[in-house]
């Protein structure tokens, strides 16, 4: 029997995340565009760095860490009905504050040693700690980044120098590390060898944001998620300790190629922001007035609104099943599940956002309602993690028969 009725547990997170988003998140994201519309906005970290360490006190962030090391020791499913709640409050906030922090501790407990879980994750367990993941770089194609290609001059070229118990690290992250400029800790990808096929030789850093050497740039500025933090990374002369790299030497692709939980916890995020845009769209067409009646009665507005609600319930279906896969059947997380997921959510964001847009006519694109903003948020998540594009024909070699 297959049952998606929640655990009273389950109920409960979910309950509390969603009070958490209405009085942390959204008033916060408010309070920021109010100040972006007055010219007085900088950066968005002083609006999201309290409900940050609220989020952490109610154990948000170390949801998926074992109760060994600090964590709760939930479970993915668990994680994907909070994610969904703070989406529909502000989906970069839940994207790069929680998402992120929640899943990247995953990079330690699946490739690091015991005695580096032991040390790194009561670490970040312990205190409020803002994880940063330095992946990508300005010149090379998101779509290289996990190549498989055998040529040694395909992807990164972020270079980690072997020097007696430590490495140096030398290189240029892009504009878009998430976190960074805020971050307390970064996870590093950097090539062990520039004369190996790039799935060879890359390997992970957990280096300290004090590092010397470590230099996050200008903020990026993007037409949506302004409640996020992205910046270049700039690796000058950055000496690591060998202990800080995760996993062995030249390991670090298939260690990030086994935590399908990344980017399951991304899709649940948008899967909130798909959500909230027909809820609110439902509600605005119930008091909205045409013709003497409430415009949902008008059968293009009420197509609309059904057409959301099944959007937004099947990119919910396959997340929950993406997650409940993370522990019932890893690999088809990884390489089918959580790639669709990311898809399906993305795509039902955008469309919902542009469903909303358009039953509020005119106002749909002002500044007074949230339609717009949706919409530049939704379509920030079609590239992020890698296009859609990409994601498919990842797919594509390990697509099931039945």
């Amino acid at each position: 029997m297959i049952d998606f009725a929640l655990t009273e547990e389950q109920q409960l997170l979910q309950r509390t995340a969603r009070e958490f988003a209405c009085a942390e998140i959204a008033p916060a994201a408010a309070r920021l565009m109010k100040a972006r519309e007055k010219g007085t906005a900088q950066e968005p970290w002083p609006f999201c760095a309290d409900l940050f360490h609220k989020g952490w006190d109610l154990g948000f962030t170390r949801l998926l860490v074992p109760e060994a090391f600090g964590g709760v020791g939930a479970r993915m499913i668990d994680a994907v009905i909070l994610l969904e709640e703070l989406g529909a409050a502000d989906v970069a906030v839940a994207a790069d504050l929680f998402a992120l922090n929640m899943t990247v501790p995953l990079i330690i407990m699946a490739g690091g040693n015991l005695a580096q879980q032991k040390e790194f994750l009561p670490l970040i367990c312990s205190r409020p700690t803002v994880l940063s993941g330095a992946l990508s770089e300005p010149n090379v194609a998101g779509s290289e980044l996990f190549t498989q290609d055998p040529n040694p001059k395909m992807g990164i070229k972020t270079f980690a120098r072997r020097d007696g118990e430590s490495y140096v690290l030398n290189g240029q992250k892009s504009a878009f590390v998430t976190n960074c400029g805020i971050a307390d800790q970064y996870f590093i990808l950097a090539r062990t060898s520039l004369d190996r096929p790039l799935w060879e030789s890359i390997s992970v850093f957990f280096v300290p944001a004090t590092a010397p050497g470590l230099q996050p740039g200008t903020r990026t500025r993007m037409a949506g998620w302004h409640m996020g933090h992205h910046a270049e990374l700039i690796i000058d002369e950055v000496r690591v300790a060998a202990a800080r790299r995760i996993g062995e030497e030249g390991h670090g692709a298939k260690i990030m190629g086994a935590l399908p939980q990344m980017g399951i916890g991304l899709a649940a995020t948008f899967v909130g922001l798909a959500r909230a845009a027909y809820e609110y769209a439902l509600d605005y067409a119930k008091k909205r007035m045409s013709m003497g009646v409430p415009i949902i009665q008008h059968q293009a507005v009420a197509l609309k609104l059904a057409d959301m609600y099944c959007d937004y319930h099947a990119a919910r279906l396959a997340v929950w099943d993406a997650a409940i896969a993370c522990d019932a059947d890893p690999m088809a997380a990884a390489t089918v599940k959580a790639p669709m997921s990311k898809t399906l959510s993305v795509d039902a964001a955008i469309r919902n956002a542009e469903r909303a847009l358009q039953i509020l006519g005119a106002y749909g694109v002002t500044d007074e309602f949230p339609t717009s903003r949706w919409l530049n948020d939704a379509w920030i998540g079609y590239s992020c993690d890698f296009t859609r594009d990409m994601l498919r024909l990842g797919m594509t070699a390990f697509l099931p028969s039945n």
